[in-house]
């Protein structure tokens, strides 16, 4: 009974959960609320040296003002397929060109526009917590299976059923945390 290690599955649950979440994390930074972040900018590749590259690898993003993202192109030959791979995009910002820096003014949302928004982040909400109720399944059937094995008791099944339980509950009100916070975030309540 003793080569099954109920810690290390638990461990390994934990950080696909948490992969999970650090997913959804990084869909919700890329959503527009109306205020400037370098995030935005992250899905945007750019056509340079006969290669679609990330736009961090060619420039540096801040966020000057609350309403205006800064892009410093490092390659002066690079600066206009960076401002077409902007308006490209589909993120309906219309970069300003100043030498080898692009100003990008942040619009107002619509009320629609919010509204589509938080649609989508509630959708990212879902695709997270199916991934970790997925991880779930996993565990409980590596579980099943080491008992039906005779590697684990059946006492310790139990127990260890109730930890992947607990982890599972924590990340999926983690992830729905998140998404709230992001929803009132969009619709600026």
């Amino acid at each position: 009974m003793a080569d099954f290690d109920g810690a290390a599955v638990l461990a390994d649950l934990e950080r696909r959960m948490r992969g999970a979440l650090e997913t959804l994390k990084h869909d919700l930074g890329g959503l527009r609320t109306g205020r400037a972040s370098a995030a935005l900018l992250d899905p945007v590749t750019v056509e340079v040296y006969g290669s679609a590259m990330p736009l961090n690898q060619l420039a540096t993003v801040t966020a000057p003002e609350p309403r205006m993202l800064s892009v410093q192109v490092w390659d002066r030959s690079n600066v206009q397929p960076v401002e077409k791979a902007i308006r490209a995009a589909g993120l309906g910002l219309n970069p300003i060109v100043e030498g080898q820096t692009l100003r990008l003014p942040i619009p107002d949302l619509t009320e629609e526009r919010r509204r589509e928004l938080a649609k989508l982040a509630a959708q990212y909400a879902e695709k997270a917590r199916v991934a970790i109720r997925n991880v779930r399944r996993d565990g409980m059937e590596a579980l099943k299976a080491a008992e039906k094995k005779g590697r684990i008791s059946q006492d310790e099944h139990k127990r260890l059923e109730g930890e992947v339980q607990k982890l599972t509950d924590r990340n999926v009100a983690e992830a729905d945390m998140a998404a709230e916070a992001k929803e009132k975030e969009i619709l600026g309540k």
